[in-house]
């Protein structure tokens, strides 16, 4: 969006007096100006340098120009002959200052009369840093068992990753179980969930998935699980990209200045203008309706302030911008039911975005097979302040099933109020693929959100949901929740859900919460006490818990709980380490007492190595130092050490991203060298990727360098060892070299032009940087 204000135009500087301006300031000056002259002179334009030195001529004391010197520096005299010449201070309100000493020309002009580049500050890039992805293997798993006197559980979720080879990655996930229930034989069930290899191109943000996908990505469609190939564009390979339309603030400025950008009181840019018109972005992530100050001090002091509303929109595409995917395969049916049940007819979906404005946002869609053809088309508005609105229709047949569905949806907030509101209804006998492939589209689905923040009352929240589909009865419900923070530790919620078609169908929820930390900044116990009333049975539970610490370590929780319904209690452990978490318990439920424990963590083999860690989610690093020890630095916090190998697994990183990885060459011994301390990884998509440090150590140490009189080498003389390392002799006749050799030969050349030679064997037993000396020189006749 384009918010065109127009900032008030900063005055230009005062005008000098012709006998002023051309008055010489000694002598030589004078002589010049005596006669005609051709000059070339350093020019300033409204207090700015313009660069190279430009060709004027002095006739009687006044300076003049070709048209196109002129608007080379930035006139706009577009109605004059390229080959004129003029004095630029005969057009109004142009000053011109010459100093003929310096060789120098200060030119103020009006905006009016320039033809000045529109400076644009704070636009964002699309900066696409280079990826990499070292081959490798990763097993993701959560672990989850239970046991009792009747039945026992044991469940596992993997995934397992292969990367590195290539510019794809290859995913699979599943689920195995082995149970026993009420006595009956134990039984192993093993279900394959999703089987994919994605392979992405961040430089065109195109990505390819094939095997099982999802279809759809519009509000108003219904996604479907295929078996085959999905590709399009991912906007997030480049996540440095803005996507959607940012508030944009035009202005101009007759002199240098600053430029300071407020947005809702908080400063979001500081920065130089040059005179001209200019262009200033907000920072993306900015949502609904703010407002932004901005305030422009010139280079005389002088300040002005704008003030102006914006509506920041997360829903709209950037003018010009598509988004876009197309989906082909079978449908996947009976979803972690079964492994490999797919349909026989290929389907077709295909989705649509695309900025025609910053304001507006259309999109499409269309899907069709086995009989089914559907298809539609919407947009998003941007209406000013007044929020966003959405609308689309789509029409879908299925044999001689035929109808339409039609939706709207309107959303507006400004951070303390939000409210949304939307509706989506089908007519006739509407048909898509999902219907044909599971539960079809509803009749009626409504819901409107209403939500409010006060720092003295709290959040208030309201909402209402209605909801048809054919056939069956329809269901309406509305809510309210509340919530406020009793001070720093404590805070208190309430919540009331109701059946608008059942009277007695009916939630109300209680919580109380208290960190009984004295300083809430840290984390300790916490107390917990809730109070419910659903379908007409009361029920209250008591927790208290430590939980586990965010960077690792043991944290606990003991629950009770009773009421109309059963009454049960709950013990449980965790601990939380660089090679995953675990959790222990036990637990009673009415007259069923039983036991549990659950793992989860990752498995990772990579440049040679293999790793235990906590689960990786995306992408991660294995950093190689070759030494034990090493302090590795995560976004400059200490993430770890090196083991015993030199190598440390550092996760989480963003993938595409640039993550700031380091080394601590502090705690390093003193005859160690490092080819660098800290570099950015940027690994791939749910990869990762090698980053070596070299660290070498070095024979290093400090030499005492003496004559034959035993007096210290003179300052200055320079030192040439047999490895080809140089330095030079300071104070006291010391020097410094680190690439030395267990038997080594040096070379001074001394002030005098003389020459000398020092040899000597490095101590096998020195450590760290050694002192070594006095060492002679022995003299030699210069060459």
């Amino acid at each position: 969006m384009l918010l065109a204000s127009q900032l008030s135009r900063a005055a230009s500087p005062a005008s000098f007096d012709a006998a002023d301006i051309a008055r010489p300031v000694n002598a030589a000056a004078a002589a010049a100006q005596a006669a005609n002259m051709a000059l070339y002179l350093e020019v300033s334009l409204n207090q700015t340098a313009y660069g190279a030195p430009q060709p004027f001529e002095l006739r009687d004391g006044r300076l003049y120009a070709s048209v196109a010197t002129l608007r080379a520096i930035g006139f706009a005299l577009n109605d004059r002959d390229s080959g004129d010449t003029l004095a630029p201070d005969t057009l109004p309100g142009v000053s011109v200052r010459f100093d003929a000493a310096q060789q120098r020309v200060a030119i103020d002009a009006p905006l009016a009369l320039l033809d000045l580049r529109v400076n644009r500050l704070n636009a964002p890039g699309a900066d696409v840093p280079k990826a990499s992805a070292s081959p490798g293997l990763l097993l993701n798993y959560d672990l989850y068992a239970s046991r009792d006197d009747r039945s026992d559980n044991a469940t596992a979720f993997v995934e397992a990753r292969a990367f590195g080879l290539g510019d794809g990655v290859f995913s699979q996930t599943g689920v195995i179980r082995h149970y026993r229930e009420d006595g009956a034989p134990r039984r192993t069930d093993s279900i394959r969930l999703d089987t994919s290899w994605r392979w992405s191109r961040p430089e065109s943000m195109f990505a390819v998935t094939v095997g099982d996908v999802v279809s759809g990505q519009l509000d108003w469609t219904r996604p479907l699980r295929l078996g085959g190939v999905r590709f399009g564009r991912d906007f997030g390979l480049q996540p440095y990209r803005i996507t959607t339309p940012l508030p944009t603030l035009v202005g101009e400025v007759a002199v240098p200045s600053a430029v300071d950008l407020y947005v809702n009181g908080l400063r979001q840019y500081s920065g130089e203008v040059a005179p001209g018109p200019f262009q200033l972005t907000t920072i993306p992530g900015i949502t609904g309706a703010g407002s932004a100050q901005l305030v422009v001090t010139d280079a005389f002091g002088r300040t002005r302030t704008l003030d102006f509303p914006f509506y920041a929109a997360q829903q709209l595409l950037a003018k010009g911008l598509s988004d876009w995917s197309v989906s082909l395969g079978v449908a996947r049916e009976a979803y972690a039911l079964r492994s490999f049940e797919y349909g026989s007819e290929p389907l077709l979906s295909a989705d649509l975005r695309y900025g025609i404005s910053d304001r507006f946002t259309f999109q499409a869609h269309g899907e069709g097979g086995d009989g089914v053809v559907n298809g539609g088309v919407g947009a998003a508005w941007l209406l000013g302040q007044a929020g966003v609105f959405g609308a689309s229709l789509s029409h879908g047949r299925d044999g001689g099933d035929a109808g339409w569905q039609y939706t709207a949806a309107y959303n507006w907030s400004n951070g303390r109020f939000n409210f949304a509101a939307d509706t989506q209804r089908s007519h006739g006998d509407y048909r898509d693929l999902a219907s044909r492939y599971g539960l079809g589209a509803p009749r009626v689905s409504e819901r409107a959100v209403v939500g409010w923040s006060d720092a003295r009352i709290g959040s208030l929240g309201l909402n209402y949901v209605r909801l048809v589909y054919r056939g069956e009865e329809p269901a309406r419900y509305a809510g309210a929740t509340w919530s406020r923070n009793l001070g720093a530790r404590a805070s208190l919620s309430l919540s009331y859900n109701q059946n608008l078609d059942r009277s007695g169908d009916r939630t109300v929820y209680l919580g109380f919460n208290l960190n009984l930390q004295a300083d809430p900044a840290r984390p300790g116990t916490q107390l917990s006490v809730s109070a419910q009333r659903a379908g007409g049975l009361d029920q209250g539970a008591i927790d208290l818990t430590r939980p586990v610490p965010g960077d690792g370590g043991f944290g606990w929780r003991l629950q009770a709980r009773g009421g109309d319904s059963e009454e049960g209690a709950l013990a449980e452990a965790a601990w939380l380490t660089n090679a995953g978490r675990f959790n222990f318990g036990y637990a009673r439920q009415g007259s069923r007492d039983y036991g549990y424990a659950s793992a989860s963590g990752a498995l990772v083999w990579m440049g040679g190595h293999g790793f235990a860690a906590r689960n990786v989610s995306d992408a991660f690093a294995v950093v190689s130092t070759g030494v034990p020890g090493v302090p590795v630095l995560l976004e400059n916090r200490p993430f770890g050490r090196t083991d015993a190998d030199g190598v440390l697994l550092v996760t989480p990183l963003n993938a595409w991203q640039r993550n700031r990885i380091g080394i601590d060459p502090m705690e390093l011994p003193a005859d160690t060298r490092l080819d660098r301390v800290e570099t950015l990884a940027t690994p791939r998509d749910r990869s990762g990727t090698v980053v070596r440090f070299k660290i070498d150590k070095i024979r290093a140490a400090v030499l005492s360098l003496r004559d034959d009189a035993g007096a210290p080498l003179p300052l200055g003389s320079e030192v040439l060892s047999g490895n080809g390392e140089r330095a030079t002799v300071g104070y006291d006749g010391e020097t410094y070299l680190e690439r030395l050799l267990e038997r080594n030969e040096l070379r001074v050349r001394l002030p005098d032009g003389n020459e000398c030679m020092v040899r000597f064997d490095y101590p096998a037993d020195a450590q760290g940087i050694a002192r070594l000396g006095p060492l002679a020189c022995a003299r030699e006749a210069a060459r």
